[in-house]
């Protein structure tokens, strides 16, 4: 991989180098060089917005974002965010990275499809968000130059079909765990690819709660007070 892109530096340390090879060799060329993209914007983006980042956390959580989906996680319950982000903890255990750089990298991995909140942490984590938002959705396209994203994608295939492509691998890594995508937007990937999908509804959770079983309790029109009256009025 050539070490510069668009003028910015891919980092090219040994833990970087062992990071790239396991990520090959554990995801497919889609889900590769998508990562390598969501670096690429998103260090772009930390140098257009002077953000001040570390370069090895940032290509750390967006080598691991999505390792979640890979067919070894086929059998996992949890959100392939969760699946990313403990992966890419274990493998910086493995190389002596402090638990602060790894909880920065695990917030990252496992916040990236939570909008909304990464922008507000520290700047990896926002910056991981935001590159992925990029690459999947053209969130902040135009915020690019011609010359910038002609760059990452010649140094970074983007599949034709790429959209579609993505997709397809969301709803491979999902497919086995459709309750993990509740609360988020995945649910939307099950629903597209899926027509026997259903959504779990908050609203209808809440009035099938524990709580709504109290003798007197309608969940729909509320609780009855069965002609009950303040203490305060009892003898008017």
């Amino acid at each position: 991989m050539q070490n510069e892109i668009a003028g910015i530096r891919l980092p090219d340390s040994q833990l970087a180098r062992e990071m790239a090879q396991f990520v090959r060799d554990t995801e497919s060329d889609l889900l590769f060089h998508h990562s390598a993209r969501v670096y690429c914007w998103g260090a772009l983006t930390g140098a257009r917005t002077g953000s001040t980042f570390d370069p090895e956390l940032l290509y750390a959580a967006s080598m691991f974002h999505d390792v979640g989906l890979t067919a070894r996680y086929e059998q996992s319950q949890l959100r392939f965010e969760v699946d990313g982000a403990n992966a890419a903890r274990d493998f910086l255990r493995g190389h002596g990275i402090s638990e602060c750089d790894i909880e920065t990298v695990w917030n990252a991995v496992a916040l990236h499809t939570t909008p909304g909140i990464p922008q507000f942490m520290r700047p990896e984590i926002a910056l991981v968000q935001a590159g992925a938002g990029m690459d999947v959705a053209g969130r902040g396209y135009d915020q690019f130059t011609d010359a910038q994203r002609e760059a990452v994608v010649a140094a970074f295939p983007r599949e034709t079909d790429f959209a579609h492509g993505i997709i397809d691998a969301f709803h491979q890594g999902m497919k086995h765990r459709p309750d993990s995508t509740f609360g988020t937007f995945n649910d939307d990937v099950l629903a597209f690819k899926d027509p026997g999908f259903q959504r779990i509804d908050m609203c209808t959770v809440i009035l099938a709660s524990s709580w709504n079983r109290r003798a007197g309790c309608d969940p729909v029109g509320g609780c009855a007070h069965h002609g009950h009256h303040d203490a305060g009025h009892k003898h008017e």
